[in-house]
């Protein structure tokens, strides 16, 4: 057997099968299909070609007492397995070789699978996840029918996870105090994006930055891919004007951020916006500086890895539970193949790099 802890917590997933229709393992099924998309596999017919192109290679590991499960197979399984308690293995293998380092922004936001839709209608599947921006690692994830949900999966998500002395941020979608009060309740703190959603508050916090006086600020500059990014990060933490009906839990910062974005070479004209956040932190300007550009690594190098490197929004996988179940497989082929450290290659090379070297496919299985 491949001796990854990887395999153990797949035992635990629960067979939806009958018995009598049991003619593969349910931990070969799972072992194979997560060995496929390190390798690149993005479809059923993908994971197929490469169990049955590699067959000599998996005999030295699995039982494959009946040989390689073709195409249907997959299909069969992922759409019947339990999507929340494949989740929750998935989170307790996460917790078995992650620790979060005090203070690590862990970002949580959500992402639609667009190639799920069917007969023109908008797609069901939603994803939120939570993302470690030190460790470079998804720590776990909950499926919501829509983006409106996120009010409701947060939470959810926020109960299975392990999040002491992490600071946690979120966009305007998650600015509630019931997220707020959980966060605290997990002994972490929190960084929440404000929007006029939240008009009351959103006004308060104007009139802080408008007529206060105890304003510490820092400015960072970006300069890049022809462009320069200047941002101004501004704090309160003595406050005149937010009204306490609000009792936001622990709340002892609003910050604010003005950027502004000039592009060298170009008649684009220079852009500007500013951003208000509440936080249960009391920190350094430079340290909310941090954690709110931090939050943006799970656009980056999770939403966007995933469309790009898995190619999961053109995926049009969408019964029963096979699209919640293989954006998990995604995301367990994301966290090995981040924490392979020794190709100094991006994720797409080492997929690539995984598929032609067997050696390197079992280095990068073995976390």
């Amino acid at each position: 057997m491949i001796p990854t802890k990887l395999a153990t917590i797949f035992s635990q997933v629960k067979d939806p099968r009958r018995d009598l229709l049991k003619l593969h393992k349910l931990n070969d099924i799972l072992l194979i299909s997560t060995l496929a998309v390190i390798c690149g596999a993005d479809t059923w017919k993908d994971i197929e070609t490469f169990a049955i192109s590699k067959e000599e290679f998996l005999q030295n590991y699995l039982e494959l007492p009946n040989g390689i499960p073709r195409l249907d197979t997959y299909r069969r399984v992922f759409a019947a397995i339990d999507s929340q308690c494949f989740e929750n293995c998935f989170i307790e293998w996460v917790n078995s070789f992650a620790t979060l380092n005090d203070k690590e922004v862990v970002a949580i936001d959500g992402k639609t699978i667009r190639g799920a839709k069917s007969h023109g209608k908008k797609s069901p599947i939603h994803m939120v996840s939570a993302w470690a921006s030190e460790q470079n690692i998804v720590l776990g994830q909950v499926k919501t029918q829509e983006k409106s949900n996120e009010i409701t999966a947060i939470p959810e998500l926020l109960s299975i996870l392990s999040l002491e002395n992490t600071v946690v941020t979120i966009d305007a979608m998650g600015c509630q105090k019931e997220i707020a009060a959980a966060i605290i309740d997990k002994e972490a703190d929190y960084v929440l994006a404000v929007k006029e959603n939240q008009k009351n508050l959103y006004q308060d916090i104007e009139e802080e930055f408008r007529f206060g006086k105890n304003i510490e600020s820092s400015t960072s500059q970006d300069l890049g891919h022809g462009r320069i990014e200047t941002r101004v990060c501004s704090v309160v933490t003595d406050f005149q004007f937010i009204n306490p009906i609000n009792k936001w839990k622990n709340l002892t910062t609003v910050v604010k951020i003005d950027s502004t974005r000039e592009f060298k070479n170009s008649d684009k004209p220079t852009e500007t916006a500013t951003r208000y956040y509440i936080s249960s932190l009391k920190a350094d300007v430079e340290d909310f500086q941090r954690a709110i550009r931090s939050h943006w690594g799970i656009e980056n190098k999770l939403h966007w890895t995933l469309d790009v490197a898995f190619s999961e929004d053109a995926s049009r996988k969408r019964i029963g539970n096979s699209a919640q179940n293989f954006s998990m497989i995604n995301k367990i082929a994301l966290n090995l193949l981040k924490n392979e450290k020794t190709a100094k290659q991006g994720v797409k090379g080492k997929r690539f790099k995984a598929a032609l070297d067997n050696r390197y496919l079992i280095k990068v299985l073995n976390l």
